[in-house]
């Protein structure tokens, strides 16, 4: 799945989903919101009705030329992190975007249950909101407490609080250290 897509489903943590879209494309990076289900619009879990811009039964299932660059994001939220999580194409999408050489992003509940079920995590340094860990420390995850994580291909994010390091975190993975620093400074979250 190429490109830098962001999931939604009914349920969805507002912040987590549009703040982290709002840090990419402030560096000039392509976004997509893309829907799971068949619905032009999804509902937020505080009640936003949002449009996307693509339908998950859109995309190629073909992942030849997957790269790094490539991120399937997910945001938290419920009952959205449930419905992510109960999407059996979604969850095949995100496997075989792996394995063919993606990035993986989550937020809050997402890592605990929606990146739990990639197969294999042994090593794997992550964080989310607290009580979601389990699943990833029984597959061998390293539970780390900040608000975003980068361990190889996939970076997790600890809660809405965090969404925009989250989101940064991301961006920096995509399009470096320079690139970030230049959207942190933008959103002046280093001044008193």
């Amino acid at each position: 799945m190429k490109g830098i897509n962001i999931f939604l489903a009914d349920g969805f943590e507002d912040i987590e989903a549009l703040a982290v879209n709002d840090v990419l494309r402030r560096a000039g990076l392509d976004v997509c919101l893309v829907g799971i289900d068949d619905e032009p619009f999804v509902v937020s879990s505080h009640g936003v009705t949002v449009g996307h811009e693509a339908f998950l039964e859109d995309f190629d299932e073909d992942h030849s030329g997957t790269c790094a660059e490539d991120f399937m994001i997910f945001p938290g939220g419920m009952p959205g992190t449930k419905n992510l999580a109960a999407s059996e194409p979604l969850i095949r999408a995100m496997k075989e975007h792996y394995a063919a050489g993606g990035s993986l992003a989550a937020i809050c509940a997402a890592p605990g249950l929606v990146l739990s079920q990639l197969p294999d995590l042994a090593g794997l340094k992550f964080t989310c909101f607290e009580g979601f860990q389990d699943a990833l420390i029984a597959k061998g995850g390293e539970f780390v407490n900040a608000p975003a994580v980068r361990s190889g291909r996939i970076i997790t994010g600890r809660s809405a609080g965090h969404a925009v390091a989250f989101g940064l975190e991301i961006l920096k993975a995509i399009a470096g250290e320079a690139a970030s620093e230049k959207v942190r400074y933008a959103l002046m979250l280093d001044t008193k």
